[in-house]
């Protein structure tokens, strides 16, 4: 009897030390391209902005499409988040992954016609599977803290998430 009862607690301790000695927690981030600034696409002016102007603002584009006679170049840029947690076969991973993203649009003259941005990267945060990364006052915040974001872009009114 007590041999056994020292095998048990014998494996019991071995188990936690191996629990222990095989879990962990990691954080990881990934990033493509450097975000997109907001400031400069406040400098195109549909009608006016031709492709070569826009290009010395905003550097090359990651993607041209021909549309005809017409174009449009696409911008973006990315952002993972990633936050994890290991017990010996057990793994809890949470990923969040936004993204900057703007499409010009350039008529048969290279002339700017109209385009459309997206701006996402800034909220990217390390999160747990149960845990919500879309949360209004988080956005609020993080967008109060991106430079050139809450300001009126392209002519558009921008509508800060906290006012809705």
């Amino acid at each position: 009897m007590r041999t056994a009862l020292l095998s048990f607690r014998t494996l019991s301790a071995l188990a936690l030390l191996a629990a222990l000695a095989l879990s962990g927690c990691f954080l990881s981030r990934s990033d493509t391209n450097e975000p997109l600034a907001p400031d400069h696409f406040r400098k195109l002016r549909p009608g006016v902005t031709r492709a070569k102007e826009a290009v010395e603002l905003l550097g090359a584009p990651t993607e041209v499409v021909e549309l005809g006679q017409r174009s449009a170049y696409r911008y973006d840029a990315t952002t993972l988040k990633r936050a994890g947690f290991t017990v010996i076969v057990l793994t809890m991973l949470g990923e969040d992954q936004r993204q900057d993203r703007a499409w010009l649009f350039f008529d048969a003259q290279d002339v700017l016609t109209h385009y459309a941005t997206t701006f996402g990267v800034h909220r990217t945060q390390y999160a747990l599977p149960w845990e919500d990364v879309h949360e209004d006052e988080d956005n609020a915040v993080r967008d109060a803290e991106r430079p050139g974001l809450l300001q009126p872009l392209g002519g558009a009114t921008v509508e800060s998430p906290a006012s809705r």
